[in-house]
This record gives structure tokens, sequence and C-alpha cells, in this order.
């Protein structure tokens, strides 16, 4: 009886699938996307680029803010520049913003240091030193006003302190130092709340290793803590700087400017023309601001790059 062989199974041929075209590759973008989008621009662009371009535009003219103008070239910046009074705005905006900078890193570090060791009632304390950070900051400043002109200089008198038996905002060297202190008081929470997220990011186990090693706590603040949240530093040091050129509400509420235009800063400057009829000749200083803010945040993030807060 011949041994029947069964016929082999027909041979698997690999069936490769079809490319895709290099459009149907790429992801699609949900058509949903634009229409949360579009909205969010079409605002941004009506109140902010259009503004901004009819301003320039403006700046080159002798407008007054409506009627008819006329094309005058580059006058109102030469103008700008021969001008004391706004001079010396750019002057004291800058040296404020500079001040209060480094008081507030300063002072936002070290409670954020406090809060962050082992003292009790943490979260209690935490939730009063935020306090300052939702109020408004003209009532802030219409708070201190107060104080400032009537409390502090009985206390003066009573203790006996010559400089502070008058009122610090009708001394043109020390009206400053009172809207630094206020604006400080204000700012401070927040960048507090920057330092402490950033400390609370150092592992434990590096300071443990650390006292196994016999370093102190010196030590483990200028080798570890510094340098593991200077990147949060520079985000403080950026965010604060900006906020502080842009300074008005606080200084209107205290000294309006005064005593004379001694802590007149550059937005005071700007509103104030608007309202005397001098538009096109401040939307020239605007122009002017904008683009020395612009170098001054480009400074900022050329000498903090690499630093591990901001990577240009």
């Amino acid at each position: 009886m011949s041994s029947m062989t069964k016929p082999s199974p027909p041979a698997m041929v690999a069936v490769q699938p079809a490319r895709q075209p290099a459009r149907a590759r790429k992801s699609r973008i949900d058509p949903l996307y634009y229409f949360f989008l579009l909205p969010s621009l079409l605002i941004f662009t009506l109140a902010v680029t259009v503004p901004a371009v009819l301003g320039f535009v403006y700046s080159f003219t002798n407008s007054v803010g409506f009627g008819d103008s006329e094309f005058i070239g580059i006058r109102n910046f030469i103008a700008v520049f021969r001008d004391e009074g706004i001079l010396s705005a750019y002057g004291f905006t800058l040296s404020f913003a500079l001040v209060t900078v480094i008081v507030v890193n300063a002072v936002a570090f070290l409670l954020a240091l406090g809060l962050t060791s082992r003292v009790r009632f943490r979260t209690a304390l935490r939730t009063v030193f935020v306090i300052p950070m939702v109020i408004s900051g003209i009532v802030i400043a219409f708070v201190f006003q107060y104080l400032f002109s009537n409390f502090l200089p009985l206390a003066g008198q009573a203790l006996g302190i010559g400089p502070l038996s008058t009122s610090i905002l009708a001394n043109p060297d020390l009206a400053w130092l009172a809207i630094v202190f206020v604006t400080a008081w204000q700012s401070i929470p927040s960048a507090m709340l920057i330092y402490i997220a950033g400390l609370l990011t150092v592992p434990a186990e590096v300071y443990e290793a650390s006292s196994l090693d016999g370093a102190t706590p010196w030590h483990n603040l200028k080798h570890i803590t510094l340098p593991l949240v200077a990147g949060y530093a520079v985000i403080n040091t950026v965010l604060g700087f900006k906020n502080y050129l842009n300074a008005y509400d606080i200084i209107v509420g205290l000294t309006d400017g005064g005593p004379g235009v001694s802590t007149r800063s550059v937005a005071m400057a700007i509103f104030r023309g608007f309202e005397g009829g001098d538009y096109a000749y401040q939307m020239a200083n605007a122009v002017i601001f904008f683009l020395i803010s612009i170098v001054i945040a480009l400074i900022q993030l050329r000498f903090t790059r690499g630093k591990g807060g901001i990577a240009a």
C-alpha cells in the first residue's frame, strides 16, 4: 500500500501595508482647536495689536487724540529726549524697579526658608503672608498713605525721631522709600510662593547626605539651596522688574507723583500726557519706553541663560 503524501500548505506571502501619503501620516489638527483659538486671537488683536500699531503711527503726528492731524516725522521723539521731566521719570522708574526687585527677592527668599523649615503653624503663616497679594494696589496705597501721613509722624514725635516727625510722603528725598516699602509689601507674597515651590523640589536626601559629611546650615544654604533655586530667582527677577517698570496705582495712591514730580513714573507721565492733550507726544514716549523694556528683557535673558530658570 503506497503511502500518500499530504500536499504541503501554500506558502504564506507577506503582504506589505500600503504606504500612506505623507499628508495622511501627519497629525491632523482638530477643528475644535481653531474654534477656541480664533475668539482669543481676535480679542487680542483688537484690544492689543491694533491699538499698539495705531499708537505707533500717531507718534509721528501732532494728534491730540481726536480730529485731524499732520505727519511731523520724529520731532516727538527728539522732544522726549530733551524733556527733563520725562528723563527724570525714567530715572525714578528704573532706580525704583531695581531697588524693589532686590528688596522683594531678599525678603521673599528668607520668608520661604522660614516657612519651609520645621516651624509650627506653617500652613497658617503661609496663609497670613499671602493676604497682601489679593488686595487691590490702590486700596493698599490709600491705607498706607493714611499711616505715613498720620500715625508715623505721631510715633516719630513721641520717640523724638526728627525725620519721622513729619510725613515722609512730603519729603522729596524720602518719599520713594515709602513707595518701595508698600510695593514690596504687596509683591513679596507672590515671590515667596515661587521660592517655596522651588525649595520643596530640593530632595531631602541631599541635605541628609550633607549632614553626614558634617556640613553646617550655612554650607547647605550656599552650596545646595541657592544653586538649586537659582532658576526660581531668575523667574522672580524677570517678572518683578517687568511689573515695577509699569508702576502706577500704588504711586498714585501714595504720592500722586509728588512732592513735585520726584516720584512720577513713566506710566504716570504717559497717562497724564493723554489727559493734557499731548497724545502724539506721549505715544512717542510710550514707544521709547516699550523699546527700553524690550532691551532690558533681552539683557536679563542673556545674563540668565543657563541658570536653570529660563532657556533662551
